[in-house]
């Protein structure tokens, strides 16, 4: 998973000041993001705070890698089921 260039406070930040009326504009000045990054963080990360956003990354991350071990054991399964059916 690609790492932002944005802590999880700073995406929080924006957020929480979207939330209050501070113009789209200004807050994406202030970044140096599109507007439609902040669409993209408003739609991903919704309502959350700093410590959520932290969690979801991490449940993200871990995801990854569970899914790329499965992977890995599924192949490994499918490679000696076929030596199993040779020996036979």
């Amino acid at each position: 998973m690609r790492k932002s260039r944005y802590s999880d406070e700073q995406i929080a930040a924006a957020l929480r000041q979207a939330e209050i009326g501070t113009p789209v504009a200004e807050i994406t000045r202030k970044l140096g993001i599109s507007e439609a990054t902040l669409y993209v963080w408003k739609k991903r990360f919704g309502t959350l705070g700093t410590p959520e956003i932290c969690e979801l990354r991490q449940l993200r991350e871990d995801n990854a890698k569970l899914k790329t071990v499965v992977a890995d054991l599924t192949l490994d399964r499918a490679v000696l089921q076929d030596v199993i059916k040779k020996e036979w």
